[in-house]
């Protein structure tokens, strides 16, 4: 099991303000003829967790590689803590965890792990690594010997390593199991509670509903959205209607008011703007329904539903 920030290195204070620590102004990225960031504006707020979410091909990487100095904008302003990004002294405050992150196979954990302590000023003991990264008994196995999820806390431990005030998530979840992935947001939730800065890229937004503070929305090299998961979520006023029933998946398809409908073994999933009259029309055409369940709508459904209509709008203009 992966151990507490309060086993290891005790309590520590929350920054208290919510200044800014990272800034993209107008910011675009041009990769030959391909732009990958359109005029983007995006600021990451001290001691907060902002997941930024987007499809394949939005521009998350670009955005997390221009505030970790790893990319040059084409046009507009980049700042972390009011300096660029590239400065020594910046960098030493930043930790990352990327997807595109490339280790040496034949190194242990252990090299690994005092290799990137030794980048920073002043890191974390090499102890408290291996205990948050939930590594205990890997410390002297070869990266390459490692499983894909063990593979991940490795990472995760030489993002955490330099102990950063702002840290980079790039899906740091791939490949871990249910319970390795619950702790880990266990972790996260314990560097925000000392006064760190997340900033999460990720596709399952069952993480990103979980740990945000804020939602920002990417598409198309442009942020469509921002907000609380709440706040995102309430912009698609939908219902979810579950229930258990043999219906014909089309018969209920065409049911006036539905927007989309699943079926999951004999379980159907439906998207409808209003529930009552479709749970109506339900009931009439199959009296044995039953395990109804209605709900709003998650992050899913509104990041479906805000990439959908914003590809929609660019297809027609």
């Amino acid at each position: 099991m992966i151990a507490t920030w309060q086993e290891t290195i005790g309590p520590q204070p929350k920054t208290p303000a919510r200044s800014t620590v990272a800034v993209l102004e107008r910011v675009s990225k041009n990769y030959g003829s391909v732009h990958a960031l359109r005029d983007l504006s995006l600021c990451v707020h001290a001691g907060e967790l902002l997941a930024l979410l987007g499809p394949n091909g939005a521009g998350k990487t670009t955005a997390v590689k221009l505030l970790l100095g790893l990319a040059t904008a084409s046009a507009g302003r980049v700042s972390v803590w009011g300096g660029d990004p590239t400065n020594p002294l910046i960098r030493v405050r930043t930790g990352a965890m990327l997807q595109v992150a490339r280790v040496p196979e034949t190194l242990r954990v252990r090299e690994h792990i005092d290799l990137f302590r030794s980048y920073y000023p002043h890191p974390l003991p090499f102890a408290t690594t291996i205990a948050l990264g939930g590594l205990t008994g890997l410390e002297n196995r070869k990266f390459g010997d490692l499983s894909g999820g063990q593979k991940q806390r490795v990472l995760f431990a030489l993002a955490l390593c330099g102990d950063p005030d702002l840290l980079f998530l790039d899906e740091p979840t791939v490949g871990l199991d249910v319970e390795a992935r619950r702790t880990l947001w266990d972790e996260i939730r314990k560097l925000i509670g000392r006064g760190k800065t997340v900033l999460l890229t990720t596709h399952y937004l069952q993480e990103a509903d979980a740990l945000a503070d804020r939602v920002a929305v990417i598409n198309q090299g442009q942020i469509i959205a921002q907000g609380t998961p709440s706040e995102i979520k309430a912009r698609t006023a939908g219902k979810r209607i579950r229930c258990c029933s043999g219906l014909d998946l089309k018969l209920v398809q065409a049911i006036t008011g539905v927007t989309a409908a699943k079926r999951d073994r004999d379980v159907l999933e439906i998207q409808t703007a209003e529930a009552e009259p479709v749970l109506r029309e339900l009931l009439a055409l199959d009296p044995q329904l039953s395990g109804m369940e209605v709900t709003g709508a998650g992050l899913e459904e509104a990041f479906l539903a805000l990439t959908q209509d914003d590809n929609h709008h660019a297809l027609n203009h």
